[in-house]
């Protein structure tokens, strides 16, 4: 698994499919309505993420609403991503110096 992080997450059909996309530029939205895909929805995400949280935020937030191909490509792509990674944070502590 890379650790790629993106900042736009989203859904489009294309052929009768729903599918999660993933971008870094809004900009992608024109290539996919160019290539023949409906009902595009791009987020812009909070921060950088990596795929599994992306698609977890997703989740979060109610994306899919009642749509179910959106909820179908949520829970595919929840399975093939897995969970979130924990984000590893440094603590700096700064002690008494005398």
């Amino acid at each position: 698994m890379t650790n790629k992080t993106f900042k736009f997450v989203g859904s489009s059909v294309f052929n009768g499919k729903t599918k999660l996309r993933f971008a870094n530029d809004i900009m992608r939205i024109k290539v996919l309505d160019k290539n023949g895909h409906a009902d595009v929805n791009f987020k812009e995400l909070p921060t950088q993420m990596d795929k599994a949280s992306a698609v977890a935020h997703l989740s979060s937030i109610g994306f899919a609403g009642e749509n179910d191909g959106i909820k179908a490509a949520l829970a595919k792509a929840a399975k093939k991503y897995g969970e979130p990674k924990a984000v590893e944070t440094t603590e700096t502590t700064v002690e008494n110096v005398a």
